[in-house]
């Protein structure tokens, strides 16, 4: 054993070649786990409401769990780096679970958003310790399967969530969408508590010790933000009271927070996540990700629907088709990188990505279901050969002890990007619909609007004019990603040969 990567227990008479089976199928199991339960709730919406109440609430059934699972992924980063992986991983699985079980035990709207809030909290330590732990037992020259394994049991579970709580909610209880979370995830805690088994670390010369003035201040200051974000615009106008004081609290916790950090021994979120340029452009460049994947996961589908007429299931799968070439594209990446580096590799990746994003606005009206299918197979391809190598990149420039905080602010950074991007976009989509419709609009006139005549062609135009003008920002977020890499990061990564 040399101290830095994880020991992973044999099972009896297994061979060398599944020394790491078991472990990694707890890792894809977790992820697998944390990705449905952001998306599983949402057809299962009518019978929750119907069942329970709250309508005018519901919105938080998805907003209390991201921002939850959002807002603890630097405190489980840096808890991972102090104690260890496993230690967070199970403690994570374990409240996961809990939040599962009493949200199938909620008896009001209430009581179920505050439970999906506990599970948030545990998802975000499945998020950030998952790909950690994948970094830690494997070496840099192997981290592209492992990480290509990790982005496709990602993708296919939050594409697939949707239509598994639909049917579950339609053939046997909504509450089963929260309880099947209980086999699976005890398997996976089983599995990680058996074989998992990692040296003991202690900080040289001193006790370890935790930020938990700086932890509760994250926690605070970005959920608060984050709250803004989610709810602007939708629940409230931007520039009302509600809006301008969640704003204004959450710039005073963030003065707070970084006054606070400055003065720690052992910051939460550490100076030299933002000193160092690696993880700094990376940070920046991935929080773009964030925004720019909102256009096709939130838009796209109302597009197919609408503007190309096609039943929810064929628009799902005009979406879902970059989960085949992400996870391809992003496995060969590492064949790309190798010859001209995890920069170039990304900068051919975004850049690529940019000019996709800005040829949707070119389609031809209505179009035929095809061509936007196309594009979202160049788009997960592009975006495989962007993403995955600086991940793989910034976690091999930082050792075992920097690696669970590094790998956190990138995984923060993107879905702080998401969150952004849902609200930004939002708004542009919301105002080409009003402009367009000559009034009020919003997306939810889709949903009102007749089937035919002059009317329902009016917003079929004015659907696609506002998801047109979606993706040029995405476009725009591509090519600040590009911009930030250009200028930002080193042309060839640090990295610390194992």
């Amino acid at each position: 054993m040399d101290g830095t990567r994880p020991v992973v227990r044999k099972a009896s008479g297994d061979p060398g070649t599944r020394r790491r089976g078991a472990v990694v199928a707890a890792l894809m199991l977790a992820m697998a786990l944390a990705a449905l339960d952001s998306t599983i709730v949402s057809t299962a919406v009518p019978q929750i409401v119907g069942d329970l109440g709250g309508f005018s609430l519901f919105s938080w059934l998805f907003s209390g769990y991201l921002l939850a699972a959002t807002v603890t992924l630097p405190v489980y980063g840096r808890l991972s780096d102090t104690f260890g992986r496993k230690p967070v991983l199970v403690a994570g699985a374990v409240v996961f679970l809990a939040g599962s079980l009493l949200c199938a035990l909620a008896w009001n709207m209430a009581a179920l958003i505050a439970f999906r809030v506990v599970q948030g909290l545990g998802g975000g330590a499945l998020q950030g310790t998952v790909q950690t732990l994948a970094a830690d037992l494997y070496p840099l020259e192997e981290r592209p399967r492992i990480q290509a394994r990790l982005s496709t049991v990602w993708a296919v579970s939050a594409v697939a969530g949707p239509g598994l709580g639909g049917v579950l909610a339609a053939y046997a209880d909504w509450r089963w969408i929260f309880l099947v979370n209980l086999p699976v995830g005890a398997v996976a805690l089983w599995l990680i508590v058996r074989y998992l088994h990692e040296p003991p670390r202690e900080p040289a010369g001193r006790r370890a010790r935790v930020d938990w003035a700086g932890a509760v201040g994250v926690f605070a200051c970005g959920g608060v933000l984050l709250t803004a974000l989610v709810q602007g615009g939708v629940a409230w106008p931007w520039l009302s009271a509600p809006s301008l004081a969640l704003g204004g609290t959450g710039l005073a916790l963030l003065v707070a927070v970084v006054a606070v950090e400055r003065r720690a021994e052992d910051p939460v979120i550490p100076g030299w996540v933002w000193r160092r340029r690696v993880i700094a452009a990376v940070n920046l460049a991935l929080g773009a990700l964030g925004v720019l994947m909102v256009a096709p996961t939130v838009f796209l589908p109302t597009y197919a629907q609408s503007v190309l007429g096609l039943a929810p299931v064929a628009a799902g799968f005009v979406l879902s088709v970059w989960t085949l070439t992400w996870p391809l594209s992003a496995a060969l990446s590492q064949h790309v990188y190798r010859r001209i580096g995890f920069r170039d590799t990304a900068l051919l990746g975004i850049g690529t990505a940019a000019l996709i994003l800005a040829m949707f606005p070119l389609l031809p009206y209505p179009g035929r279901a095809w061509q936007p299918t196309l594009l979202m197979l160049l788009l997960g391809a592009a975006l495989g050969l962007f993403q995955l190598p600086l991940i793989v990149g910034v976690q091999s420039t930082v050792g075992w002890a920097e690696r669970g905080t590094a790998t956190a602010s990138v995984l923060f950074c993107r879905q702080t990007g998401q969150t952004l991007g849902a609200a930004v976009f939002g708004a542009v989509a919301n105002g080409v619909l009003a402009d367009r419709l000559g009034g009020a609009g919003d997306l939810d006139a889709v949903a009102r609007a007749p089937a035919t005549g002059p009317a329902a062609e009016a917003l079929r135009r004015a659907v696609a004019d506002a998801v047109h003008a979606v993706y040029l920002g995405a476009a725009g977020a591509a090519a600040l990603a590009f911009l930030v890499l250009l200028l930002l990061a080193p042309r060839r990564f640090p990295v610390l040969r194992e």
